[in-house]
């Protein structure tokens, strides 16, 4: 079973310079994101899209993730709860996530090291996201045609979507505590959760723009998305 545990935001995750070497090093399959000044959110409503600015409202964030592949739901809370101590001073909270479309679209991870600058590009949730609505067919074929010409060009590294916060949990850390308190989904904060992403390089920030908008979303036409830099070793 593979599942994304997300770090939420805190702890410093919103200023320069995070994550720090010592967390990096202490979470090898982390990918970590650059603070949301240096994002942006883009909405589309009615087909009509718009650019939002970061910053944003720390408890709406993401700070990084790692996907990982463990026999079941017992063993990835097992992994979140190895998470470094020191991240955050002992205060940090986790999501786990089951990774997987509803409609069996093909999650992908081309290994490749971002040549360009590296978008991760966060798709928030909606009702039908936390219901777990499978999207039509004909959409599934749409999104797995299109990731799949997106990595052929070499613009697309990554994706996967995320099953509904009932099948989720969080891993909170709290100063002082003697071991991380565990509280089931769902979750009702619709606002803060995300349902996929996608790791895609451009050259510009307009042709990540760009990518959002030709994209065959299943949420059309309203949605969000949110756009964050990767932090990557050796790049300011």
């Amino acid at each position: 079973m593979r599942f994304m545990v997300i770090r939420r935001a805190g702890g410093g995750s919103e200023n320069p310079g995070f994550p720090p070497p010592q967390l990096a090093d202490a979470v090898p399959a982390g990918r970590w994101l650059h603070p949301s000044a240096r994002g942006f959110r883009m909405h589309c409503r009615g087909g009509t899209w718009s650019v939002e600015e970061g910053p944003f409202p720390q408890d709406e964030l993401v700070a990084g993730f790692a996907l990982i592949d463990v026999p079941s739901r017992a063993a990835a809370l097992d992994w979140a709860r190895g998470w470094p101590r020191a991240d955050g001073e002992g205060d940090v909270e986790l999501e786990v996530r089951l990774a997987g479309c509803p409609g069996e679209c093909t999650g992908f991870d081309t290994g490749a090291a971002p040549r360009l600058t590296p978008w991760v590009v966060l798709l928030k949730s909606d009702a039908n996201a936390e219901a777990d609505l499978a999207p039509p067919p004909e959409v599934i074929d749409r999104m797995n045609a299109h990731n799949a010409a997106a990595v052929q060009a070499g613009v697309a590294l990554a994706g996967e979507g995320l099953r509904a916060t009932t099948r989720g949990a969080r891993v909170r850390f709290r100063k002082g505590a003697e071991r991380p308190a565990v509280v089931d989904g769902p979750f009702t904060e619709i606002k803060e959760l995300i349902a996929g992403y996608w790791l895609i390089q451009t050259a510009t920030r307009q042709q990540a723009m760009d990518w959002v908008k030709a994209y065959p979303f299943p949420c059309l036409p309203d949605l969000t998305v949110e756009l964050r830099e990767l932090a990557l070793p050796g790049r300011a």
